[in-house]
C-alpha cells in the first residue's frame, strides 16, 4: 500500500486552508499544494515514479519475471516554493534557497 503520506492525500487542499488560517508556513508533499497556495514543497517527481512504475507493470505483463527485474529508487527530488504565500506570511526566503527551487512561482 501507499506510505503514510498519502493517506492525508484527499485532504490536500483543505490542510492548505487550515495552515493558512493559523498563518503558520508549512512545507508540503505535492507540487501541486504550493500552486494552491502552500509554502513550499519537497518530494519526488511524482510523473517519473509513475512513469517508471508503468514500465515495470509493462514488463511483467509483457513475460518479465518480476524477480528479474532491478529495483528503482526514486532519486528526483522537487523543491517548488510560492513566492506569493511566503511574502504574505512575511518571510524573506534567502536568495540561495529561491535558486535550488526547481520551480519558483510568483
Amino acid at each position: 500500500m501507499f506510505s503514510s503520506e498519502f493517506e492525508h492525500y484527499p485532504y490536500r487542499f483543505l490542510l492548505i486552508k487550515l495552515v493558512e488560517q493559523i498563518r503558520l508556513p508549512a512545507i508540503y508533499v505535492f507540487p501541486e499544494q504550493v500552486e494552491a497556495g502552500g509554502l513550499m514543497s519537497y518530494g519526488i517527481d511524482a510523473k517519473a515514479a509513475i512513469r517508471t512504475q508503468a514500465l515495470q507493470v509493462a514488463k511483467i505483463l509483457n513475460g518479465a519475471n518480476p524477480g528479474d527485474i532491478p529495483y528503482e529508487q526514486v532519486v528526483r527530488f522537487e523543491l517548488v516554493i510560492n513566492l506569493k504565500t511566503a511574502k504574505a506570511l512575511g518571510l524573506e526566503l534567502p536568495a540561495t534557497l529561491l535558486g535550488r527551487a526547481d520551480r519558483v512561482i510568483e
